[in-house]
């Protein structure tokens, strides 16, 4: 069956009513949650794993792709706004987007946004639609030696870029893997990390480390925070459509910023940022107009935006071809699928085949809705950020709870998620990235296993990991991730 055919198909199962309201949900929560600082879907869908739980696995995944795209149409307003970025990939939409707004064109800064991601979103969708299968005929030339090699190019990736240096990357990154390491070894039967606990025998639900670093975590932060400085919201005024000049100076970054974004986000840890920023710079160079740029420039919105929405298609890349998470809400997404028993990777085109192509066409009429709702709900949107930060998190600390003790009525199970909410406060407060904690947990076991079966398979020669052309390069690709950053770091010191 050729790709058109199983998109049509996966157009058949999101066109049902109860799909429709499901991806309706999805995208005015993601909205919601995007326009709120400091959620973002990451935390939000760690929240609804257990809620979702007995939920039919194809309505859940249509519910966190809308969360996904939605969070990435609001985190804008909040960056335009409010000058602060709801997501990391709206740091440089803050730039010239609040600059636009404290000069009254607020509606217009909002608009080549809305329409900027609408565009990205769509197209980078058609190159999901189309990359994804290919990318699942490379993947089947992969053997044990070179998953276990391709993992530890995602875990150094992720920890080296994500962060403020490669050793608090690494550092967050061993706690995952250590976790991830607690219960009961498959192939010896021996308790490994359990401290004599029972509980801890089936090891630590991924669902429960989750929601303990994101959700807990990010509240007791955001509780420490001394802080409460009350923050300047712009009014949205004006017309919400742009003028014929806003409309011709934002076409052209909207396509950049895609071309740029949809690439970026699929390689590991790629993620929304790198792609951002170089689109800003990219706007700026190309610009007539450069002296603008930081005084509120229409093209350093309408690329950023661009740029940031197709690089969340790019993540779904290499999760759903290779069930490589490359940030933190693809490695809570990989949870996700985990949770319903499904393996993402080469496989889950055929063995689930009517759900991974309803969950891309659900992100095409996902991205539809996003605009419907964004245009002309901008209003409404910008109100949710007058909600008071304690009884935002407040009700955030009560859902986590719930869900967590839902999944198996465990008050053990609640005592590990505040432990697990306090590793993730001080991981914000000393400034260590999540991502790689979450990464690990989730890859550790996997990468474990694969090295065992490319050993066993190799009779104990461990040099398969570098015979096999593709895992040395990927071998090769790892240890210039780790020293490349270190040798720059001592030339700039030696230059200085």
């Amino acid at each position: 069956m050729g790709t058109l055919d199983a998109l049509l198909q996966g157009f058949a199962v999101a066109f049902t009513p109860a799909h429709l309201m499901w991806s309706l949900v999805g995208v005015t929560l993601g909205t919601a949650i995007g326009v709120l600082p400091g959620i973002g879907p990451a935390l939000t869908i760690a929240l609804l794993l257990p809620v979702t739980y007995h939920l039919d696995p194809t309505a859940a995944f249509i519910i966190f792709g809308g969360i996904y795209y939605g969070a990435m149409y609001g985190s804008s307003t909040t960056s335009i706004l409010l000058n602060v970025p709801g997501e990391t990939g709206s740091i440089v939409t803050a730039i010239d987007g609040h600059m636009m707004a404290k000069k009254g064109r607020a509606a217009a800064a909002l608009a080549t946004a809305a329409i900027g991601s609408f565009v990205a979103g769509t197209l980078a969708t058609v190159g999901l639609s189309f990359i994804s299968p290919l990318m699942v005929k490379v993947a089947l030339l992969f053997g044990p030696a070179e998953y276990f090699s391709l993992m530890l190019l995602a875990f150094v990736t992720v920890s080296a870029l994500l962060g403020s240096s490669i050793k608090r990357g690494l550092t967050s990154l061993f706690i995952g893997l250590a976790i991830g390491l607690v219960g009961i070894d498959t192939q010896t039967g021996q308790a490994r990390f359990t401290f004599g606990l029972l509980p801890l025998l089936d090891g630590i639900d991924v669902v429960v480390v989750a929601v303990g670093v994101f959700a807990l975590g990010e509240a007791f932060h955001v509780a420490f925070r001394e802080a409460r400085r009350p923050e300047e919201i712009s009014r949205v005024t004006g017309s919400l459509w742009m003028s014929r000049e806003d409309w011709a100076r934002s076409w052209k970054p909207w396509l950049r910023g895609t071309v740029l974004g949809f690439p970026l986000g699929a390689l590991p840890a790629g993620g929304t940022e790198i792609p951002t920023f170089l689109s800003y710079l990219i706007e700026k160079r190309l610009s007539k107009k450069p002296q603008e740029f930081g005084q509120g420039a229409i093209e350093a919105v309408a690329g950023p935006e661009a740029a940031n929405n197709a690089a969340v298609a790019g993540v779904l890349v290499p999760l759903l071809s290779f069930g490589l998470p490359t940030s933190a809400t693809a490695a809570i997404l990989l949870a996700a699928f985990q949770q319903y028993g499904i393996q993402p990777g080469p496989l889950l085109f055929t063995s689930n085949s009517a759900l991974v192509w309803a969950l891309i066409a659900s992100l095409y009429l996902g991205n539809i809705m996003l605009l419907v709702l964004n245009l002309p709900l901008v209003g409404l949107w910008a109100k949710l950020l007058y909600i008071p930060r304690p009884l935002l998190y407040g009700g955030i600390m009560v859902l986590s709870m719930l869900g967590v003790y839902s999944l198996k009525n465990s008050v053990f199970d609640l005592w590990l998620l505040v432990g697990i909410g306090g590793v993730g406060f001080l991981m914000r407060q000393f400034e260590y990235p999540v991502a790689p904690l979450v990464v690990g947990l989730i890859l550790g076991p996997m990468a474990e296993e694969q090295f065992r079966r490319a050993y066993a398979i190799a009779q104990g020669d461990m040099s398969v990991f570098v015979t096999h052309p593709i895992s040395l390069v990927l071998l090769i690709l790892t240890a210039a991730c780790i020293v490349g950053p270190m040798l720059l770091k001592r030339r700039k010191a030696a230059a200085a």
